[in-house]
């Protein structure tokens, strides 16, 4: 494991804030696609990224993002490098991210992978929640959404559309 100095931490800090372009409401370090920053030189920084998918189309737009937030922090030279592996996994999203988007109308991906030991009970639901009722009587209206990792579904309780974040 690579220590991060003091700066390394704080240029992640602030590239991990940045908005996802197509998700507004998550930053890329709540989207879990930020993997790492290294100061190669002073005034000197990469950035790694991992897109959600390949030939995701707002990768562009995530590293002009990136970029700009740490120039306008002093760091002149600002590289952000696509990484592929490990490839990013809708478990990578954070506690907080998954709060955001059901708060903001998305239906969460659930988990996939291994977890950490249980303290105590663990709901299991298969089902998707609706993020506006809460109801697990959902349907899918369309495998894909605004957005190619996105399916649209609707509530059959409260009748209501709303997006599910595809699980990867």
């Amino acid at each position: 494991m690579v220590t991060m100095t003091a700066l390394e931490e704080e240029l992640s800090r602030l590239a991990g804030s940045v908005l996802d372009p197509e998700l507004p409401v998550l930053t890329l370090g709540e989207l879990g696609v930020l993997r790492g920053v290294q100061v190669l030189a002073p005034g000197r920084v990469e950035v790694e990224l991992t897109p959600t998918y390949t030939g995701c189309p707002a990768v562009e737009a995530m590293s002009s993002d990136i970029e700009r937030v740490l120039r306008e922090h002093g760091i002149p030279e600002v590289s952000v490098v696509t990484v592929l592996s490990p490839a990013w996994s809708t478990d990578d999203i954070s506690a907080e991210g998954r709060r955001k988007l059901a708060e903001y109308g998305i239906a969460p991906p659930r988990p996939q992978g291994p977890v950490a030991a249980p303290t105590g009970p663990v709901p299991l639901t298969l089902a998707i929640r609706c993020p506006h009722c809460g109801s697990t009587d959902t349907e899918l209206l369309s495998r894909f959404s605004s957005t190619a990792c996105k399916a649209l579904r609707r509530c059959t309780s409260c009748l209501e559309p709303f997006d599910h974040f595809k699980e990867l």
